[in-house]
């Protein structure tokens, strides 16, 4: 046992040190007029409608609360909380001073702004609408010219650009085959011209990633270049709206609970990368959890992380690089905006870690050391060793676990609808008897019991 004490002490020397905000506003206010669980009902008839052939829209964006948001003629479309339901309503219902339909919409993240920070902006014509909690900010409506100088009216679509991805605060404004690119700081445009991606009824960012519509259709782009991604256009009734015997692969409804991210279907894996992003893994769909305010949507695996298909038995990252583990082999993806696979994978997981399986898999931040769970029992595998070994079994005080993720805020392990939250990976490791349960699903999901 001296061999492998000393190896837990290092391993516990390296670990761990060892809600939703209320919108004060018209009770119609989109994205925040009703809490969980209270959301207006909705019917069949707002879902025919909204995948409907003919269909497409003249703006789409999210609310201040992570709803979606589908305007279209006189009428608004708002996705459920849990993004499995929607429900319509005139446009007047929320937004009366508008008086007709909208050409374009989108939603403004500017923290250090406070008076802009979480504004809906609504563009008509030669003007612009700003409303915040459903409230129609002091000075609007006003030209689209005076607010974004160097924008032209009658705008077809527009979405916000974040730093990271632009290299500055940025809105996108498309008409016609020119797009013009505001700098928020500086409040200068500059108009581009991207052949390769063509008009734009619509603008949507979600999840780091930008995307052009046209009626149905939907391309994803590059919002530096407008190159338009592999594998594009595609319809958005896959991806974006609930509609019945629809979706990507074999189809949104029948991805049933797994899609549903306030079931109590089990997760197979959870992962907390270098960058803050938390997945959540079950029936070849993910989730993102650490960005509620864009949406907890289920989206295909192989969106995020391409070429990958099927289900993820164990996750984890380390030295920027995400390890999602499925039977008996493993890929490697490089943690940047998307996700690129490194060459040389899939391979074995008995040739990269050192073990057959793994039922769950976690990393602590800014340590090199991997937990792998199998049934009862966690092994440590120190990935700066070449070849890397596992160690001898420690026990766990679970008889099983479906997935675990280890946070500045403690380790996790999931099993079923619940999480046992520890402070540290020796903690864990000391437990004589799991910790209590809690839900998944109110505290990853803020879903409401």
């Amino acid at each position: 046992m001296g061999v492998l004490t000393a190896a837990l002490c290092l391993a516990w020397a390296l670990a761990l040190g060892c809600a939703y905000p209320l919108t004060h506003g018209k009770p119609e206010a989109a994205g925040g007029g009703h809490p969980h669980g209270a959301e207006p009902p909705s019917n069949d008839t707002d879902l025919a409608e909204l995948c409907a052939d003919e269909g497409g829209f003249d703006a789409i964006t999210l609310s201040e609360n992570g709803t979606m948001l589908f305007f279209r003629g006189e009428e608004v479309w708002e996705s459920s909380q849990r993004g499995t339901r929607v429900h319509a309503r005139p446009l007047a219902t929320s937004w009366p001073e508008l008086g007709g339909p909208v050409d374009a919409a989108l939603r403004l993240y500017r923290r250090q702004h406070p008076q802009e920070h979480q504004s809906l902006y609504l563009f008509q014509g030669e003007q612009v609408w700003a409303y915040a909690g459903g409230q129609l900010r002091p000075g609007f409506p006003r030209r689209v010219a005076d607010e974004f100088p160097g924008v032209p009216g009658g705008v077809d679509a527009a979405v916000e650009c974040h730093p990271k991805e632009c290299g500055g605060e940025t809105i996108l404004f498309f008409k016609g085959d020119t797009v013009y690119s505001f700098d928020l700081e500086l409040r200068v445009t500059k108009p581009r011209t991207w052949p390769g991606l063509g008009p734009c009824g619509a603008a949507l960012r979600w999840l780091e990633r930008y995307y052009c519509l046209r009626g149905t259709q939907f391309q994803r782009f590059n919002p530096l270049t407008g190159e338009v991604h592999p594998g594009y256009p595609r319809d958005l009734r896959d991806y974006f709206i609930p509609c019945p015997g629809r979706g990507h692969g074999q189809g949104n409804a029948s991805w049933g609970d797994a899609g549903d991210r306030c079931s109590e279907m089990p997760f197979q894996a959870l992962l907390s990368d270098d960058t803050g992003r938390i997945y959540a893994f079950r029936g070849g769909l993910s989730f993102r959890l650490d960005s509620w305010r864009d949406g907890h949507h289920a989206w295909p695996l192989g969106q995020t992380w391409p070429g990958l298909e099927g289900e993820v038995d164990a996750a984890f990252a380390w030295d920027r690089r995400t390890y999602l583990i499925q039977g008996s082999q493993v890929s490697v993806f490089l943690s940047e905006q998307g996700h690129r696979r490194v060459l040389g994978y899939p391979r074995a997981l008995q040739e990269e870690l050192g073990v057959p399986s793994a039922d769950a898999a976690f990393t602590c931040p800014r340590s090199a050391h991997l937990y792998l769970i199998t049934g009862d029992h966690v092994r440590l595998v120190n990935l700066t060793q070449t070849p890397r070994r596992a160690g001898e079994p420690v026990p766990l005080p679970h008889s099983h676990v479906d997935g675990a993720m280890c946070t500045d805020d403690g380790v996790f392990l999931f099993h079923g609808p619940s999480y046992y939250q520890y402070p540290s990976v020796a903690q864990l490791l000391e437990a004589q008897q799991h910790a209590p349960a809690q839900s998944i699903a109110a505290h990853f999901f803020h879903c409401h019991q």
